[in-house]
């Protein structure tokens, strides 16, 4: 699965006077063909990811050969066999980086500063993969509400009868959701709480997360799931009209799990692995922990309205104002993923999406 880089976000041309800023120092024009190279297979979508890629080179001299890929990076690494250039892999959702673990594309890393950078539940204990930037699954709420404190299980509430907006359940930023509270909840009381939230449906569970602001706006409903980020892109000055209303129109609440003992908001992530025969194992290795440096991480903030995994990197002024910081789920993400499977199985025996 990709990431998009929509019309109302920021522009590549915003995020590459970002760019400019963070790597001022080594702003000389590079020659032709740098002397080192590593190729990248990545997931993620070009205007949001080459920022940093830039960044890289301009600071290391190592060159980033990028191969864009939209589906099947695991068949497709697989098949190259110990013959793939790919030194690095890079995707979106734990699930789809876990899944390239679980492949046998990945090999271990031992980085002290990856995992000085990097909490120990956003990266592999065996160092096979690292979380680089945080998404929240956050609630959308009508402006007016008075919630308060607002666990992901209250959706559930026959309160909300009619009122609850949200995309497809098989979508992975559902189904990750849906792993966690089985891994909080247990499965049947996960199945109760799909069934309940089904019931409160204003709409067909379908359309993106900004779709949800939107039909806040329109009295569709009053609350509904989205990722955080979309909260940046809906009100940042380069967003359409359209978009910046949807943004104005909702207030932005932080959920937390009724089982988990400290509090804290589900993520999802984006993250890399080695690739197991990467030609460049050292230079892959220098690109992830570019990629958690103080001034990679003020990229994925600022550009891309994406939560820092390493602390004390300010936060881009729209997602501190409208959201602010981050308590994340103490949950590792390996614990969850390992119920997205049954997540899904979930989804489909509720009928969720019909």
């Amino acid at each position: 699965m990709t990431d998009r880089h929509p019309a109302t976000g920021r522009s590549p041309l915003r995020a590459l006077s970002l760019f400019a800023t963070t790597a001022c120092m080594a702003a000389a024009v590079l020659p032709a063909h740098a002397a080192e190279s590593l190729t990248l297979y990545t997931t993620r979508e070009p205007g949001l990811i080459q920022p940093l890629l830039s960044a890289f080179t301009a600071t290391t001299k190592i060159e980033v050969n990028t191969v864009f890929v939209k589906d099947g990076l695991l068949e497709r690494v697989k098949a190259e066999g110990a013959r793939s250039p790919a030194d690095v892999l890079m995707t979106v959702d734990a699930g789809n980086l876990l899944d390239l673990v679980e492949g046998g594309v990945t090999q271990p890393v031992k980085s002290a500063a990856l995992e000085s950078a990097i909490p120990a539940n956003l990266r592999g204990a065996d160092g096979q993969w690292f979380a680089l930037s945080m998404r929240a699954r956050v609630l959308y709420a009508e402006k007016s509400l008075k919630l308060g404190n607002f666990r992901y299980e209250d959706l559930a509430d026959p309160k909300w009868k009619g009122k609850v907006c949200i995309r497809a359940g098989q979508h992975p930023y559902n189904t990750a959701l849906i792993a966690s509270l089985i891994a909080h909840d247990g499965e049947a009381k996960t199945e109760q709480w799909l069934r309940g939230v089904k019931a409160n449906l204003a709409r067909k569970a379908t359309g993106g997360d900004r779709d949800v602001a939107r039909d806040i706006l329109g009295g569709i409903c009053d609350i509904g799931l989205a990722n955080s980020y979309y909260v940046g892109q809906m009100k940042s000055s380069k967003a359409g009209t359209d978009a910046r209303k949807w943004g104005d129109a909702i207030q932005v609440i932080r959920p937390t799990f009724a089982n988990a003992k400290s509090g804290g908001t589900h993520v999802n992530i984006s993250g890399a692995s080695v690739a197991k025969n990467a030609p460049q194992r050292a230079n892959a290795v220098k690109l992830i922990e570019f990629l958690v440096s103080d001034s990679a991480q003020s990229l994925y903030a600022q550009a891309n309205y994406e939560y820092p995994v390493r602390k004390g990197v300010a936060l881009d002024p729209i997602i501190g104002q409208a959201i602010g910081e981050l308590k994340i789920d103490p949950l590792p993400l390996t614990e969850i993923v390992k119920y997205r499977k049954q997540a899904s199985a979930l989804v489909d025996k509720v009928g969720f999406d019909q």
